[in-house]
């Protein structure tokens, strides 16, 4: 069986326009989704770019044909958890079975924007699960034509529905980076996002999503288990390394990153990024067998969806390469 292997929109390093045509380029070449990213900033200034995520996928969504989504957006600062579950509802209606809902518990550098205070980890954390909360449930009493409210710790909902709705609702996916948001995902949504990492800590979170899943009664063979996957190819290996570390320095960064609210102070720490920093993070390489290698292991870890970035500019190049030299002998 062919594996799914996507590809991740930048918006933070591509125009809105360009990043649709990729994705559409992507396609041809035989990826079979797409993961666009939610930004309010770039990491750096020099990556340029931050368009709004909701409208670029209604675009993806009308240049292709695989699954589509956000990975990940941040409800609650930016965006109440009603607006995001009526812009998921939205696109999942326009593109019935296509579209799936990402979310996480966000970064300051997007979310501080709006002048609210800036939690601290554990209550990021217990606010997106409040907030998936609001929307499973907007989503379901929806579906059954009835109003929802909500009054709980971090959100209010007046009684209210959504009006316009798929006729099944999108799967809901999490991003996870610890084991214990990985246990509560599995228990609470329908799969989890995380991004790549050294192989046995993304065997431990695998592993504890399962266990969540099954305290939940779950399969969770089924379950999706995505996996957002930075990489570095180009024609030799000194400018696969010149990309990796003038184009996304920041997938060397060894220092936590939730709390950084500028894409200027993004750029000094950028600034210390060696090239050994990038061991077991991203793998910089021009020998598509080096990257192939890579994301099997990634799918035999028990990954079902992958979706790649590379760091360099040479995107319509990578994705030939790639559609052509990687993906066909890649197993799921």
């Amino acid at each position: 069986m062919s594996a799914h292997i996507g590809y991740a929109a930048m918006l933070e390093r591509f125009p809105p326009a360009e990043a649709v045509e990729l994705a559409a380029l992507a396609e041809s070449h035989g990826f079979t989704g797409v993961m666009a990213t939610d930004h309010f900033q770039p990491w750096m200034p020099a990556q340029g770019q931050s368009s709004f995520v909701w409208s670029v996928l209604g675009a993806v969504g009308a240049r292709t044909r695989g699954d589509f989504g956000p990975g990940v957006t941040t409800p609650g600062y930016r965006m109440h958890p009603a607006a995001v579950a009526q812009a998921s509802a939205t696109l999942a209606a326009m593109y019935p079975g296509r579209h799936w809902l990402g979310l996480g518990s966000g970064e300051a550098l997007n979310e501080h924007v709006v002048g609210a205070y800036w939690p601290e980890a554990p209550e990021r954390i217990n606010r997106m699960f409040e907030a998936v909360d609001v929307i499973k449930r907007l989503f379901a009493g929806s579906l059954a034509g009835r109003d929802v409210r909500h009054s709980g710790q971090h959100f209010k909902l007046e009684s209210t529905r959504l009006w316009t709705m798929p006729e099944v609702a999108p799967e809901i996916l999490v991003a996870a980076s610890g084991p214990v948001t990985a246990r509560r995902a599995g228990r609470t949504v329908d799969g989890f996002i995380t991004t790549g990492a050294p192989a046995d800590k993304l065997a431990a979170l695998l592993t504890r999503f399962g266990e969540g899943a099954r305290e939940a009664g779950r399969n969770v063979s089924s379950m999706p288990k995505v996996l957002q996957l930075h990489l570095s190819w180009a024609a030799t290996d000194e400018e696969a390394m010149r990309n990796a570390l003038v184009e996304w320095p920041n997938g060397g960064l060894r220092v936590p990153r939730s709390d950084i609210r500028s894409p200027f102070e993004f750029e000094q720490l950028a600034r210390t990024v060696r090239p050994d920093d990038f061991e077991g993070r991203l793998v910089v390489s021009a020998d598509p067998d080096v990257h192939r290698a890579q994301i099997q292991r990634c799918l035999d870890l028990g990954f079902n969806r992958i979706y790649l970035h590379n760091a360099g500019r040479n995107q319509a190049e990578f994705l030939e390469v790639f559609g052509r030299d990687v993906l066909p002998g890649l197993r799921a």
